[in-house]
């Protein structure tokens, strides 16, 4: 089943992640005084809407009003890094310098986080370091749990009615419409399970989440516009 359909292209998005860590290099070396903390975005959403074309555009707008490089984080692109060891420890070496709150981040998850422990122990540190440097929107990875604690911070949850799900999928991956709301179904119980059994958390709390979009009333253009907004004033 062609799943990846729905997922930009990853070589692109770890090609984006080394260029920003060349230049966090470039500007660490130069920087004589801390700088202002930059934001770090969550986007959750309930499967089959529309997450990526979010993320997109929204990075495409925080870059345009803030002059900057914006990066964009999922599993895929963390799956991608783990594979290879170079960049992997590149990454770690320079972002993620024994973090201040990674163990207690850790800390506060389900036992059954120490399952796959070293891997996720990985991930999570990835996902922090990158947080604490700013100007990343990150995808799904629980990142409004993981990232809760740092203050410049904001999550953002989209949600959508089933028919309004089943019929995104079902264009996007040229499915039946009783299959693809199957794996809508399927998905997002997957999804729902893992935020219980490891982050301890029902991933649709509203209070997790600084705004809420339903997808059938707003148009991915529109939800990334509001979120920049939202972002910009409060930084």
């Amino acid at each position: 089943m062609p799943e990846n359909l729905l997922i930009p292209s990853v070589d692109l998005r770890v090609g984006a992640l080394e260029e920003y860590n060349r230049r966090q290099k470039e500007q660490a070396a130069k920087q004589h005084r801390k700088t202002r903390a930059r934001p770090c975005l969550t986007i959750s959403r309930e499967f089959g809407c529309q997450g990526y074309p979010v993320a997109e555009q929204l990075q495409k707008i925080m870059e345009r009003q803030t002059g900057s490089p914006w990066i964009m984080i999922d599993q895929a692109v963390l799956d991608e890094v783990a594979k290879h060891h170079d960049i992997s420890k590149d990454i770690l070496d320079h972002l993620g310098e024994r973090n201040r709150i990674l163990a207690e981040v850790l800390g506060t998850f389900s036992p059954r986080w120490k399952t796959d422990h070293d891997y996720f122990r990985l991930i999570c540190r990835q996902v922090i370091s990158l947080a604490e440097q700013g100007n990343v929107i990150i995808m799904e990875l629980g990142g409004s749990v993981i990232t809760r604690h740092i203050e410049h911070s904001h999550h953002f949850r989209i949600i959508a009615s089933q028919a309004f799900k089943t019929s995104s999928i079902s264009q996007r991956l040229f499915l039946p419409s009783d299959e693809a709301e199957t794996l809508v179904r399927r998905k997002q119980k997957e999804r729902d399970r893992f935020a219980r059994d490891f982050l301890g958390q029902d991933i649709s709390d509203s209070y997790l989440y600084d705004l809420t979009f339903n997808n059938d009333r707003c148009t991915a253009e529109q939800i990334a516009a509001i979120i920049a907004e939202y972002t910009l004033l409060h930084h």
